[in-house]
């Protein structure tokens, strides 16, 4: 043996700089408990193997980590609660994971200016339920509110069933402090309700899945807690008469909620879970109104309208009981379908004048690659889910399923929509990004990535368009 000492690798010299700034508790290498942090809860996106996974806490270890990344060109995957559903916080390969999972705490609560800062790790029903204390109302709530976190809420502007009327977390935030890829911080946004200062820096971070920056504190707009609201159901023969129902009550009204279920997903949930779901149904609508004193004379002109376009059935719940079932059955949709087997989920928004023509064509989708696909969704918004199901472990259904998810993001710009309405890009849907952009407008984020972080050092691969 020479006695020679082996080279430092980059690899090394930002673990010693996390040694440096971290407690030995928040730095992980053990392959056993890598392989939690590799992916998110999608399937069918690639995953590559970190070299470690950190849990900073305070703004100044994320900094003191970036700085070390950057020096050596590391890649680093930012990550929350990974409940994402396109791969965007998916590892690649030789990168270390930035976890934000233990950066949990809520540091301000303004009920004057009406705004909450927050560090990015608390759950979205977490932090609901803490302003609900000082008796305040954060809106955005994704169906996955329990388990995802309010980072990863505004790295992907996720929207919720409240969103037909309160907004999408963009919509929300008022400011941001974020670590750049080089380790610098910046605080973006203001505390005013208004402002046109420069450019809107910080609304060009919500939804850009990490590659722009690390989001370690989040200034969010609250609102006086809404009034009770009541839930109507209407049932249909079929998806499109339900679109239909959709653009008309979306002319006339504005309902806290309306949402849709398929007849394959109400299925799959009654399956699931039995509640009493009408299983013959073609079609869902399950709304809420909550404009007050005119919430009630809201309910009976949507039944109205659902009954013109050739509902069944149209009615109010008669109980809470009845309509936390109601909204459950739609939250649960994807545990459902988890539990039913290999699911691959979509997620495209369409003008919602054309809701009914998409989803009539999502049918035919499921028809020719020979897949059941359950749609269900935010049909307010014209945001659907169609989600498509396998029998586990069939390879050759699987390959199916993949042509049919390419051919519902097809569906959804021949619709004059998007290939995503709140899931975003990831490394799911890159090539179908660069289908909806133009050429010009591919080439501004491409610059934009490259005045942010000029070494592609931040989740590398992740949500620009690829040809």
């Amino acid at each position: 043996m020479d006695g020679s000492v082996p080279p430092v690798t980059p690899e090394d010299s930002v673990l010693a700089a996390c040694d440096a700034a971290l407690d030995d508790r928040d730095i992980v290498t053990d392959p056993d408990i890598l392989g939690s942090y590799t992916r998110d809860r999608s399937t069918g996106s690639a995953a590559g193997e970190p070299f470690a996974v950190v849990f900073p806490r305070t703004t100044e270890q994320v900094s003191a980590v970036m700085q070390a990344a950057h020096a050596n060109r590391v890649p680093v995957v930012p990550r929350g609660a990974g409940s994402g559903l396109t791969g965007g916080s998916n590892a690649v390969d030789g990168s270390l994971v930035v976890c934000v999972e233990r950066m949990r705490d809520v540091l301000d609560v303004n009920g004057t200016d009406g705004y909450v800062e927050t560090q990015p790790g608390i759950m979205n029903t977490e932090l609901r339920e803490h302003v609900k204390g000082y008796g305040l109302w954060y809106a955005p709530d994704p169906a996955s509110k329990d388990f995802c976190s309010i980072g990863g809420n505004v790295n992907t502007n996720a929207g919720g069933l409240c969103c037909v009327k309160y907004g999408v977390t963009r919509d929300a935030v008022l400011g941001l402090e974020v670590v750049l890829a080089d380790g610098r911080v910046t605080r973006l946004g203001r505390r005013t309700i208004k402002g046109v200062a420069g450019y809107d820096l910080a609304g060009m971070m919500v939804g850009s899945e990490g590659t722009l920056g690390i989001v370690t504190m989040a200034r969010l707009r609250l609102r006086p807690l809404p009034p009770p609201a009541i839930t109507s159901v209407a049932v249909f023969d079929d998806v499109a008469a339900a679109g239909r129902a959709t653009a008309a009550i979306m002319a006339e009204l504005t309902p806290s909620m309306l949402e849709l279920m398929d007849q394959q997903t109400i299925r799959i949930v009654e399956n699931w879970r039995p509640m009493g779901l009408n299983t013959s149904a073609g079609a869902l609508l399950v709304a809420q109104t909550d404009s007050g004193l005119g919430a009630a004379a809201d309910a009976d002109r949507l039944i109205a309208i659902c009954e013109q376009q050739g509902a069944t059935e149209a009615y109010r719940a008669e109980t809470e009981e009845e309509s936390e079932m109601l909204l459950g059955a739609r939250r649960m949709a994807i545990l459902a379908m988890e539990a039913t087997g290999d699911w691959l989920l979509d997620d495209v928004a369409v003008p919602r004048s054309r809701l009914a023509e998409a989803m009539v064509r999502i049918q035919e989708v499921a028809e020719r690659h020979d897949v059941m696909i359950c749609t269900f969704g935010h049909a307010g918004d014209g945001n659907l889910h169609p989600t498509i199901i396998t029998e586990r472990g069939d390879e050759a259904a699987a390959a199916r399923a993949l042509l049919a998810f390419d051919d519902i993001l097809g569906v959804a710009l021949a619709c004059g929509g998007t290939i995503t309405g709140e899931h975003g890009v990831g490394n799911l849907k890159q090539h179908a990004l660069a289908e909806e952009l133009d050429e010009v407008a591919a080439s501004l984020h491409s610059r934009v990535k490259q005045a942010w972080d000029p070494e592609n050092i931040l989740n590398p691969g992740k949500s620009l368009p690829r040809w």
